[in-house]
């Protein structure tokens, strides 16, 4: 993790925000001991109101300030809501189903961060030999449990059987060898924390499972699609958790405990374990698969509540469907009523007898226009025209033009049009002039401005010695 990620983590993340918070021993305390040491599930308002009330009264009576008011001088009720806020993040608050009391509930960071915290203190006792023992027994667990060769894994299975019958034949001998009280106590020590780490898991799953839910309710109510791209959406969630590692490992350990042979044992092992002289046992471990059971149990409920909500869908979908259809029906109803003992005449009213009904074969084919013979030739003229007035039309090459502009002007500049005929002058009288004002070419364009004007002279080219003036808007041409 960088800076950043740490960053985020002491800005967002509940667990650290409890441990920067000014009443972080109240609520490691309260929550801690009501919620964690206690394997307490949803509470009531009213239940958890009345505990955290008389550990106020305790400690507001030891504890004053130095002008002697209470330390904590808020009232329970307003401390549950404040650690249930979003922004804080330590209790979930919700209404159960068929409740309308508030319940609430510790969240995972919370547990992570009172777990921490308990781990502060110092130990008299660290066990290290079970530890590894452990360590070992899984990573033969590992090796053999995926070896896929027959022969080495039948060598291994011989090994074992070969130990066990060494250890009968000793104990048959009398030689019965005894764990001493330090390796008791190392082992006590581990089941204890494994056990206790089991029922934090547990809500580190159900928090999962219920962020699973609440992302479906959101869809199912933001949903206006077809209802069997929603169900194959959610149900490949729900799939998709049941299918990954967590799911899978979660799966596992409910079957587990609902095998009646496992618990029988379980609880045999651990009524004899509490038993013995030599360990501290804890009162908690003894029932602790009780524990678990019921935070097992708490996990799947969660899980029971998506499968509700895809059948409360399911069953409101088809209640509207059947609202509508009645709808129609009583519709029906209601206009049969109001017409009745009315004349009515059946059938529909059209403005026409018939239908003009044509079948495709009733339309023609395709016929080939007739030709149209034109007779050019003319035989007498009723004028005499000068036909010579074909032959004498004026043009004018625009693209002379242009180069006379762009031998004048460099690129990305412009000029008058009356500068530009000063260089050249104009030849072929107003109709150069007009080639000039429609030029529009690559890099060469023309720009009109009506508020202005400019006055062209130029030469006639019937009459050269005769001057003509042009009076026009002000050109401007341009080369880009």
């Amino acid at each position: 993790m960088d800076f950043d990620a740490f960053g985020s983590l002491w800005d967002r993340h509940p667990a650290w925000r409890l441990l920067r918070a000014h009443n972080s021993p109240l609520i490691l305390t309260f929550l801690g001991n009501f919620f964690v040491e206690g394997n307490r599930g949803a509470s009531s308002a009213s239940e958890l109101a009345g505990a955290l009330d008389d550990l106020l009264y305790e400690l507001n009576g030891t504890s004053p300030t130095e002008d002697g008011q209470p330390r904590f001088p808020k009232e329970p009720r307003a401390y549950l809501e404040d650690w249930a806020a979003t922004e804080a993040g330590f209790l979930r608050r919700f209404y159960p189903p068929g409740d309308d009391e508030v319940h609430y509930e510790v969240t995972p960071a919370l547990e992570k961060a009172y777990a921490w915290v308990v781990s502060l203190q110092g130990r008299s006792f660290v066990g290290t030999e079970s530890r590894l023992h452990t360590v070992v027994e899984l990573l033969r667990q590992i090796v053999h449990g995926t070896e896929a060769d027959p022969e080495i894994r039948l060598a291994e299975l011989r090994r074992r059987r070969a130990e066990i019958d060494a250890e009968i034949e000793a104990v048959e001998s009398g030689d019965v060898s005894v764990l001493d009280e330090t390796g008791v106590r190392d082992r006590y020590q581990q089941m204890s924390a494994t056990a206790r780490e089991l029922l934090s898991d547990f809500r580190e799953v159900e928090d999962n499972f219920r962020l699973l839910d609440r992302a479906a309710r959101e869809k199912i109510a933001s949903w206006d699609g077809p209802k069997g791209e929603l169900l194959a959406e959610l149900v490949g969630s729900r799939s998709e958790i049941a299918g990954s590692d967590q799911g899978r490992s979660f799966a596992s350990f409910y079957e587990f405990l609902l095998s009646d042979a496992r618990q029988a044992e379980l609880s045999d092992l651990l009524a004899t374990v509490s038993s013995l002289d030599i360990v501290d046992a804890d009162r908690r471990i003894r029932g602790i698969h009780h524990d678990w059971s019921e935070a097992a149990d708490r996990t799947q409920r969660t899980v029971r509540q998506i499968s509700e909500q895809l059948r409360r869908f399911l069953d409101d979908q088809v209640w509207l469907e059947n609202r509508r259809v009645l709808d129609l029906v009583r519709s029906v109803e209601a206009t049969a009523l109001e017409i009745r003992g009315r004349e009515t005449r059946f059938g529909l009213e059209v403005d026409q007898p018939g239908i003009e009904i044509v079948l495709p074969f009733e339309r023609p084919l395709y016929q080939q226009p007739a030709a149209v013979t034109v007779e050019s030739t003319i035989d007498e003229t009723t004028e005499q025209v000068d036909a010579d007035l074909l032959f004498t039309q004026t043009f004018v090459d625009q693209a002379r033009l242009a180069a006379n502009i762009r031998a004048i002007l460099p690129e990305r500049s412009s000029a008058l049009l009356s500068d530009v005929i000063d260089m050249y002058p104009i030849e072929q009288g107003a109709a150069e002039i007009v080639g000039y004002l429609a030029l529009n070419d690559d890099d060469v364009s023309v720009d009109i401005d009506d508020t202005d004007e400019t006055l062209l002279e130029y030469p006639d080219p019937d009459d050269p010695e005769t001057t003509k003036r042009a009076r026009l808007p002000r050109v401007t041409v341009r080369r880009r």
